[in-house]
């Protein structure tokens, strides 16, 4: 089945705590779902503060769907050590729009680089298993302008094609903007389009 373009899956809400062990070393690992980059340093600031001990605070961060943005940190960790093995886990999961954070707490025992390489990405790995996943696919909103009397022949297709209403002004003036997915939006206002008296705009989102 060939998969829509403008589908994707990101974390409905974040995940619980979980902690990862490793040669009395503990690894507390978080998914958040992020919608810009200045939702991060927050989030890890308020990290930092719940894990006053923490030696260090490592994330990896992606955003966007037809444009991906992504950052990895180590935050002190040798380099590509933790926030790539972090990122690699939300490249695995497939997953966009998201913060994963781990938290060590240093048990006295050096890992090595690759031991640091080995449980940031499985903390990252058991935090992503923790989150809940949803698919979601991108949308664009379609302005429709229309005399009242043109009202049963557009809702007629709003209803046959289940499209959902997210304004509606309703006098002799009327204005409808609809939400669609972006794969169909073309397709949608055509329909629109050769409905007389109609008049369509697509919204950029």
């Amino acid at each position: 089945m060939e998969q829509k373009t403008d589908s994707y899956k990101t974390v409905l809400k974040p995940s619980k705590e979980i902690i990862f062990k490793e040669r009395k070393s503990k690894f507390y690992g978080y998914v958040f779902p992020i919608k810009n980059e200045d939702e991060v340093k927050p989030i890890l600031e308020a990290l930092k503060k719940q894990h006053y001990t923490a030696n260090h605070v490592c994330y990896a961060w992606q955003l966007g769907v037809e444009k991906i943005r992504y950052r990895a940190n180590d935050d002190g960790e040798p380099n590509n050590s933790a926030g790539m093995p972090i990122y690699g886990q939300i490249q695995s999961f497939g997953v966009t729009n998201v913060l994963v954070a781990v938290a060590r707490i240093f048990g006295g025992t050096k890992l090595g680089v690759g031991g640091l390489i080995s449980a940031y990405r499985m903390a990252a790995q058991l935090a992503l298993q923790e989150a809940r996943i949803v698919s979601k696919t991108l949308r664009k909103e379609v302005e429709l302008s229309f005399d009242y009397k043109e009202m049963d022949k557009v809702m007629r297709i709003i209803k046959h094609q289940q499209l959902e209403i997210s304004f509606q002004k309703m006098e002799m003036d009327c204005t409808l903007i609809i939400s669609v997915r972006k794969t169909e939006s073309a397709h949608i206002k055509k329909m629109f389009d050769k409905i007389q008296g109609v008049k369509t705009k697509v919204i950029k989102p």
